[in-house]
């Protein structure tokens, strides 16, 4: 049986049938009716954080929702990723957040949603009709409160004309992944792009190398307090690791400084000056496709490679949920949003995701046209194991102090015993 973090899950699906953005059945949703059925002058607002193709797939399933609900209009509101964290927030807390908002389910929606803050979809929606994996991140005491539309892989992204160039192979173990490493550093060229001034990506980091040396069990006992916990010698570990990979070159110049929203990781690997990236499947094919489309040439990815003597595997996958798709509890037009909803989680809207931004599908149905993204669906199928993100996963109160230990492990303002010690601290006092 394949397990997941949190939950554990027999296995992703075999893709079947989407969501139709159809109405005749559903029930009426917990907040109210539009009034008198009619659907004039009406607008709803919907924030995300899709560029490229993705945004396009979305415009589109508006203009199918306005075109099927006369006088209704979907204003789209676009934000990077970073800062529409930040808006977002803001914007649950006063009086006119978006009718329906971007999530990534886990920790990070429930805390709206423990704030009454996300309408309760449970009655109107077909779970049927979305992958369980997904489905049950934005799940919490067995209510639905969103749909997931995307699932992400994060693998190690590689330059294939730089490991062919160096005769380099894709490392089956940490020591291999340090011979690149020095193999590359001793030819003048960056081993990892990474712009960590968002914190998120240096995490991805930690992860892995938590996972690989500590197991698929360390992060479920430490975030259950049912074993293990966040100061644990197996993150001590991997906090020292972080610190040697950057002891030995491996990440840019500054790298908490830099930049992920304004692509300055991907420039890295576009010029050649970077060789390796980890990063989400959907944020980088995205974004190479609508950059530089030649790139994707060059460009193939593996899973961060085994720790000798760890008790992780390589077929272990780090993953999530992204897009999901909530409605606000404040919502003036309930039924409508739940409508516009069932469009943007639609099959059709689910294909082309699939089609053009190298979105795996956490929509039923699924058809992969595109060679790239079905071999990224079948990575993660064949994963034994799925840790999924932590920020989204633990309470925004401990994700934060997560996030801020590790990036302070790559500038080495704290040890990695600190690190773990502050985790573990802030898990104490939110999650015992």
């Amino acid at each position: 049986m394949k397990k997941y973090a949190v939950v554990l899950i027999c296995s992703l699906a075999v893709l079947a049938a989407g969501c139709q953005p159809s109405s005749e059945n559903a029930e009426t949703p917990e907040g109210g009716s539009d009034s008198g059925g009619s659907s004039e002058n009406k607008e709803l607002s919907l924030w995300h954080i899709e560029t490229g193709e993705a945004e396009k797939v979305l415009q589109e399933a508006a203009q199918r929702f306005e075109e099927e609900h006369e006088g209704v209009t979907v204003e789209l509101n676009q934000y990077q990723n970073d800062p529409y964290k930040e808006q977002i927030i803001t914007s649950m807390g006063g009086d006119s957040p978006p009718d329906i908002f971007h999530s990534w389910g886990g920790g990070w929606l429930k805390n709206f949603v423990d704030s009454d803050q996300v309408m309760n979809i449970t009655e109107d929606i077909n779970p049927d009709n979305y992958l369980q994996t997904g489905l049950d991140t934005v799940t919490f005491n067995e209510e639905i409160y969103g749909v997931p539309v995307g699932m992400e892989l994060t693998p190690v992204w590689y330059n294939t004309a730089i490991f062919e160039e160096y005769d380099l192979e894709v490392p089956e173990t940490y020591d291999d992944l340090l011979g690149i490493v020095e193999t590359l550093r001793a030819n003048d060229i960056i081993p990892f792009a990474l712009a960590n001034q968002p914190q998120w990506p240096g995490a991805f980091y930690m992860m892995y190398l938590a996972e690989r040396i500590g197991g698929p069990d360390l992060f479920n006992e430490a975030y259950n307090r049912t074993g293990r916990t966040f100061d644990d010698e197996a993150y001590i570990e991997a906090g020292q690791k972080i610190q040697e990979l950057v002891d030995m070159g491996a990440f840019p110049d500054g790298v908490n400084g830099m930049n992920y929203d304004n692509g300055q990781s991907r420039q890295l690997m576009y010029s050649g000056d970077a060789a390796m990236e980890i990063m989400n499947s959907g944020a980088m094919l995205n974004n190479v496709r609508k950059e530089m489309p030649e790139f994707e040439e060059k460009l193939d990815y593996f899973l961060f490679p085994e720790v000798e003597g760890g008790q992780g595997s390589q077929n272990h996958a780090i993953g999530g949920v992204s897009p999901a798709f909530s409605i606000s509890s404040k919502t003036e037009h309930p039924d409508l949003a739940l409508e516009l909803l069932k469009e943007l989680s639609s099959q059709e809207t689910a294909q082309g995701l699939a089609d053009r931004s190298g979105n795996i599908s956490a929509v039923q149905g699924v058809e992969y046209e595109d060679g790239y993204i079905e071999r990224l669906n079948s990575t993660l199928n064949e994963a034994n194991y799925l840790q999924t993100f932590y920020d989204q996963t633990l309470p925004p109160e401990v994700a934060q102090v997560h996030l801020d230990t590790t990036q302070g492990l790559f500038g080495k303002s704290i040890t990695p015993e600190e690190a773990a010690q502050e985790v573990e601290q802030a898990a104490q006092e939110v999650l015992e």
